[in-house]
């Protein structure tokens, strides 16, 4: 038991792996917390200065898919830095638990945008054939 103590500097034998403690996740320094707090400021600070210069309405569709790609690349950056997620933590179960549910986001988001247009291009009262003569 001494000998355990002496060799390992700790009360108990970790069967010659001397690297138990860590779990496959990246260990984050304070300049790769800063890196990340920059680049979520920045993703956030463009979309926001766009807003508030004034959109013309020609230009909102246009202003509204530049806002959500920065959106997507800035859950990308909380992600990496602040939740540190890759391949190699969690033996890769963590990416694939995120891929398993981006897809069922995108299957329900898909299938929901799918059925309210058909809905709306089906319902719409001028395709109901002579309303006027209904009793």
């Amino acid at each position: 038991m001494s000998s355990d103590i002496d060799r390992h500097g700790h009360g108990h034998d970790d069967g010659g792996h001397h690297d138990h403690h860590d779990s496959g996740a990246p260990h984050s320094t304070l300049s790769g917390y800063m890196t990340g707090f920059l680049l979520a400021v920045i993703l956030t600070a463009i979309p926001f200065w766009l807003v508030m210069r004034g959109v013309d309405a020609r230009d909102s569709n246009t202003i509204a898919l530049v806002i959500l790609g920065f959106a997507a690349v800035q859950i990308v950056v909380h992600m990496i830095y602040f939740l540190h997620m890759n391949t190699k933590s969690e033996g890769g179960w963590s990416m694939l638990a995120l891929i398993f549910t981006l897809v069922l986001v995108v299957i329900t988001l898909s299938g929901s945008i799918w059925v309210m247009y058909h809905l709306n291009h089906n319902m719409m009262p001028a395709m109901m054939p002579d309303m006027h003569n209904m009793p």
